[in-house]
């Protein structure tokens, strides 16, 4: 394992196991979410934002931390594990809506220079909420996942999936135990 993604859908858990996961093994961890969003909740261009993923995982180590369908073709060139967080619909839901009221009473910028702060009204009163999207994407990314786990195209990539917490302490367990 040299390059990893972590994906599953928001707020199951992809920064949280990404970051322990860098800690773990040393390597670098991207933010995908760093390069897409810009000042004032804008997305960054296509061309912006695959040259920084394309970019960024030039290097023989890393752990690139988020989904994105539409870059798959440059992050898993050569990616050689993928993880995906694959919680319950209930602990993914509950993980969201924790992250959000934290967020929103924290006030804190959610990715340096850009000023985005998640509020309540975004987070409970908008088309744009993170809640409403985990709500929409839950179903439909694990369809999507798991037609990938079986796809013949992706035969050179580890597929790990981890199905609740306890799976995850497991793994991270295993990988530390092979460091000693």
């Amino acid at each position: 394992m040299k390059r990893i993604n972590v994906i599953g859908t928001s707020g199951s858990g992809k920064s949280t196991v990404a970051r322990n996961l860098a800690s773990v093994l040393g390597y670098p961890h991207i933010e995908m979410d760093v390069f897409h969003w810009k000042p004032n909740w804008e997305n960054a261009s296509d061309k912006e934002f695959l040259s920084a993923i394309t970019e960024s995982t030039s290097g023989t180590t890393w752990i690139l931390d988020g989904n994105y369908n539409h870059t798959q073709s440059i992050k898993w060139t050569n990616v050689d594990t993928v993880i995906w967080i694959d919680y319950s619909w209930i602990r993914t839901f509950y993980q969201a809506s924790k992250r959000a009221v934290i967020r929103a009473v924290m006030k804190k910028e959610n990715w340096p220079g850009t000023g985005n702060i998640e509020s309540f009204r975004k987070t409970f009163l908008s088309r744009d909420s993170v809640l409403l999207w985990t709500m929409k994407s839950y179903k439909s990314n694990k369809k999507y996942y798991e037609k990938i786990l079986n796809d013949k195209k992706y035969t050179h990539i580890n597929f790990v999936r981890l199905t609740c917490p306890a799976d995850t302490r497991k793994f991270m367990t295993s990988l530390t135990a092979g460091c000693t």
